[in-house]
């Protein structure tokens, strides 16, 4: 959500910001709507002001015998309050149309964001590691599943249809053994606070966020009025929503292994095979909500974070910055951390660390007390993958294949294993 003083008073850059995210011109529109809001605003307290005085002037007519002019003046107080019920209904169509247009607008960039139509204009910042060489033609991670007959893609299409997986045996402890690595390392080295959250939540939590009402196709909806959460940014975020935090309680940083579920809308035909687009996967998730002067240092933090996971797993990858055309509606900063997959011999993207500045603390009304002021501040809110479970698996599979098809387990994940150094298929 934006500030609508801020476009009052930068027209010309709000402009120029919207204009880097693919938009035509905003402002004028906005501070049209504006000034007419807030003349109705006015209108309506001035009429109000004179209903309350011609209510009072009824009585002192009606005390000194003067029908008339009582008459007149209920007549005047009638016609007030007429007029005002129709002001405030188009101060309320106003303001409506004014948010509307407020809450579809994605956020503005950060100064030295590369500006970019989309992903091709993306600026890698580094390169961690070599990728990985074999010397026999390495496959991708469903073969080497499927072969192992640990991954059903076609018992989860029974079940549910197509875009899910069963998970078996090693590879289902695999899945559980990478989330609670991750999840002991950010909670015993990077200091973040591990957090249950519900996958269910309310509207206004999908609000608070800006996956609604612009992303609304991208969602799972319930017949009572639930929504699934397709991460748990949107739990982790909203747990500031209508809150007026200490500035010494900042920054508060979170983390979460949930469940989370996309529809993929507008995906048909993309990676239709395997874990890397479904429409239910597991993700390990990491929010920050931070004072604003710090929240460029913690979006170097979380993404430093995020790196170490592949650090540990020994898997190359890069990070890059997105471009102003393919960064996400609520972030103004993005980085991207993309793992080598050897099966599909490129980078894919495990990660993306966001910086959303007061975007969605506007919209969640999310604040904080500076110390000896009586007024308060947006919090900046920061949201990151730490991993998704389901693509790091997929990258260890590639990673750590063996030309017999079993997968060896990379030494940081064998305690979470049981001691297992090798997935092989099962004896039958």
């Amino acid at each position: 959500m934006h500030d609508v003083k801020f476009v009052r008073e930068n027209p010309e850059a709000f402009d120029a910001a919207m204009k880097t995210r693919g938009l035509a011109p905003q402002a004028q529109s906005i501070i049209e709507l504006d000034e007419k809001r807030r003349s109705l605003q006015t209108e309506m307290q001035e009429m109000q002001a004179r209903r309350n005085s011609a209510s009072k002037e009824v009585g002192e007519a009606k005390r000194n015998k003067d029908d008339a002019r009582a008459e007149a003046l209920m007549a005047e107080v009638q016609g007030l309050k007429s007029g005002l019920a129709e002001a405030e209904q188009k101060e309320k169509e106003t303001a409506a149309e004014l948010t509307g247009i407020l809450e579809s607008l994605p956020n503005l960039p950060l100064e030295g964001v590369p500006v970019g139509a989309d992903e091709e204009d993306n600026v890698e910042i580094r390169k961690v590691g070599d990728p990985k060489s074999f010397s026999f033609e390495p496959k991708q991670h469903f073969d080497l599943g499927e072969n192992l007959g640990l991954m059903d893609f076609e018992a989860a299409a029974r079940l549910s249809g197509a875009r899910f997986v069963v998970l078996k045996g090693a590879l289902a402890r695999l899945e559980r053994a990478l989330a609670n690595f991750m999840l002991d390392l950010h909670t015993g080295e990077h200091g973040l606070s591990e957090t249950i959250t519900p996958a269910l939540v309310r509207s206004e939590a999908l609000y608070g966020t800006g996956q609604l009402p612009k992303f609304k196709e991208d969602q799972f909806h319930t017949d009572d009025d639930y929504w699934l959460i397709p991460t748990a940014e949107v739990t982790l975020t909203n747990l500031a929503r209508e809150e007026i935090l200490k500035e010494d309680e900042l920054p508060k940083r979170y983390t979460a292994w949930t469940q989370c579920f996309r529809s993929e809308a507008g995906s048909a035909g993309k990676d239709t095979r395997g874990m890397i687009r479904q429409h239910q996967f597991s993700k390990v998730e990491m929010v920050s909500i931070v004072h604003p002067d710090k929240s460029e240092e913690e979006l170097e933090r979380m993404t430093a974070c995020a790196e170490e996971v592949l650090k540990r797993l020994g898997l190359a990858y890069r990070v890059i910055v997105l471009c102003t055309g393919d960064m996400g509606f609520g972030a103004r900063k993005t980085y991207d951390i993309e793992v080598w997959l050897p099966g599909q011999d490129t980078y894919r993207e495990i990660s993306s660390c966001s910086n959303c500045g007061e975007f969605q603390a506007r919209r969640m009304k999310a604040r904080f007390r500076p110390n000896g002021e009586k007024g308060t501040r947006f919090v900046h809110t920061l949201n990151g993958s730490g991993l998704a479970v389901g693509r790091t698996m997929v990258a260890v599979l590639e990673n750590y294949q063996n030309e017999d098809g079993s997968i060896t387990v990379p030494d940081v994940l064998r305690p979470y294993m049981g001691g297992l150094e090798r997935i092989e298929a099962p004896q039958s």
